[in-house]
């Protein structure tokens, strides 16, 4: 019995020297120390011993099985170390190297825009107003002076989505939506989506725009002038030149569209201004009593303007974009100028 423990021990040694994973050395455990392992089946004969060897072999097996356990420890540890050293060499980490910037995104030149905007009427005291993109035709059309055969109607092409349902063709609405909702005064500017069947170079079938209205007593022509110079001012430069000229609008009278000198020749006259000088970039005018008369206000006793932008044109402006595509194919190489 003892020669067979000296060579279990001897065996078992040469096996963990020889193991050179985790895995393996686990294996051995098993093997030896398990309930199934060589020194539980020395153990089991024990019994068969006669009275004064049974002590002896009995204090031999507790140190060889103690002398196993160590062992095994003993090369876990190694093993492990090994891994670890393999694996840090293989992940070794060059601190002298630049660090890997990760990519930021940037805002679209679209937000810039409307996000300028609101900054310049929010310092003139317009709050911001929103209303559906899905709109019934009084608050796009009817209340504002367009009635079911009105040739104005033309001007824009609808995508209807039911009876006298629509997809909105300017944030107009936004405007007699407030005014059914509070009684003057009102100054509010509504940026928004809308919705036209075109779709070329400078149109898209949808696109944003930014509506403003101001309503209130004693209201004039030339309120709506200042306003609309100091925004100008504001967002192209105070040398920019501004001009109004007089236009038709069935929601304002008088009503007229505003141009800014060319913002690529300075006024001088080019290609992108045909060789005007001027560059059309909003319509507004005083809001038609008719209006009022569809939202309860009394014409006599209020008075107000109304103007409107498309964003992407002043984002075009602004930026110098010459398609409007561009700004809605997401191409980063675009998009990350901004």
């Amino acid at each position: 019995m003892k020669e067979k423990l000296e060579a279990l021990l001897n065996t078992a040694k040469a096996e963990l020297a020889q193991a050179a994973s985790e895995d393996g050395v686990q294996e051995l455990r098993v093997k030896y120390l398990g309930k199934k392992g060589e020194i539980t089946s020395v153990m089991k004969g024990l019994g068969a011993l006669s009275a004064e060897e049974r002590p002896a072999i009995g204090a031999l097996v507790n140190t060889v099985k103690a002398q196993l356990e160590d062992g095994i420890e003993a090369t876990l540890k190694t093993v492990r170390e090994k891994a670890k050293a393999a694996k840090l060499a293989g992940e070794k980490l060059d601190v002298t190297l630049p660090g890997r910037r990760k990519p930021l995104g940037s805002k679209h030149p679209i937000t810039l825009v409307t996000e300028e905007i609101v900054s310049i009427f929010g310092a003139l005291g317009f709050a911001v107003a929103e209303g559906p993109e899905i709109e019934h035709d009084f608050y796009n059309f009817e209340a504002l002076n367009f009635p079911k055969d009105h040739p104005a109607r033309d001007m824009q092409d609808t995508f209807f989505v039911g009876e006298n349902v629509l997809l909105r063709t300017h944030t107009s609405p936004v405007q007699v939506r407030t005014m059914l909702k509070q009684p003057p005064p009102v100054r509010i500017i509504a940026p928004g989506t809308v919705y036209r069947c075109d779709s070329d170079a400078t149109h898209s079938p949808m696109f944003h725009q930014v509506e403003g209205l101001l309503v209130d007593k004693g209201i004039s022509f030339g309120d709506l002038k200042g306003i609309l110079t100091l925004f100008t001012n504001q967002l192209f430069g105070k040398d920019i030149g501004v001009r109004l000229r007089p236009s038709f609008f069935p929601f304002t009278e008088p009503s007229a569209e505003v141009d800014i000198a060319c913002v690529i020749c300075r006024g001088k006259g080019c290609r992108v201004c045909k060789e005007s000088g001027w560059l059309e970039i909003l319509g507004a005018g005083m809001v038609d009593p008719e209006v009022y008369r569809h939202v309860g206000y009394d014409s006599e006793l209020y008075s107000g303007f109304a103007f409107g932008m498309g964003i992407e044109r002043i984002a075009m402006l602004k930026y110098g974009i010459a398609d409007m595509r561009l700004l809605f194919e997401n191409d980063l190489r675009f998009l990350k100028q901004f």
